[in-house]
């Protein structure tokens, strides 16, 4: 059976996560699953990351097998076909080796965090970021953040519920920006590490809001990181502002 990865975009507000769920509700990869069974046979669909509920995606990867062989560009607009009306989109499909795995061959995830920090309610960013309406200072997180870059325990950055077999995590760059605009700015945090603990990321960006609202110096980051205690955590933020960017691998999937 030909292999096929696929290049997703996909806003999280409406599904349970990216995970198929077996009580029935809704999600990103039961979705994509449901549009493949519309094309031909049923379909098992694995994924790069597993998403959770209300986070987005606009570099998720997938691949599937499939029973006949698809022109990648045919392929691409039968899915989108059938994804409609979610706010699902396959961006881009290729026929690859047979022992590709989206997961397993994955050598870098990136994922992006939005904060807008302004007192207006939001209108354009509304469910892709997370307003703090206190100021933030945006040096002070990156001074947070350079604590956390390298190899380490994650432990107090993990969820209870987290399934990997270790808590220690490399992450390879945190990078912290920020740009005014009129009423307030924006302060994005960029996240690469080839994996993930279950919300890492969250937990951090939840830890360094306290950093950027003067509410913790920055090296507190370091003395709750050693302290590998999930209790010392400061509170998760909410999914809204965190997208998968991006997925590498050894060759990309997708290049011509």
């Amino acid at each position: 059976m030909p292999r096929y990865a696929l290049l997703i975009d996909y806003h999280g507000g409406p599904f349970n996560g990216w995970q198929r769920q077996s009580g029935g509700q809704p999600s990103v990869q039961g979705r994509i699953e449901a549009a493949l069974a519309a094309l031909g046979p049923a379909a098992a669909v694995q994924g790069a990351g597993r998403t959770d509920a209300g986070v987005h995606a606009t570099g998720q990867v997938a691949h599937c097998d499939l029973a006949q062989d698809w022109d990648a560009f045919k392929l691409t607009g039968a899915l989108n076909f059938h994804l409609r009306p979610d706010p699902v989109a396959v961006l881009d499909a290729a026929r690859v080796a047979d022992d590709f795995h989206a997961r397993f061959s994955a050598l870098e995830r990136s994922y992006t965090y939005r904060i807008v920090n302004r007192r207006a309610p939001l209108t354009q960013e509304a469910g892709l970021a997370w307003q703090v309406i206190r100021p933030l200072d945006a040096d002070a997180i990156r001074a947070g953040a350079a604590h956390l870059i390298g190899k380490h325990d994650f432990t107090t950055f993990r969820s209870l519920f987290c399934q990997a077999q270790s808590p220690v995590k490399t992450l390879d760059q945190i990078t912290v920006t920020s740009h005014d605009y009129p009423g307030g700015q924006e302060i994005r945090l960029q996240f690469r590490a080839r994996s993930f603990l279950h919300n890492q990321v969250r937990s951090i960006v939840g830890t360094l809001e306290r950093v950027g609202s003067g509410a913790w110096p920055p090296d507190r980051v370091a003395k709750v990181l050693a302290l590998r205690d999930r209790a010392a955590c400061g509170p998760v933020c909410p999914p809204d502002g965190l997208t998968l960017t991006g997925v590498r691998y050894t060759a990309d999937p997708f290049a011509r």
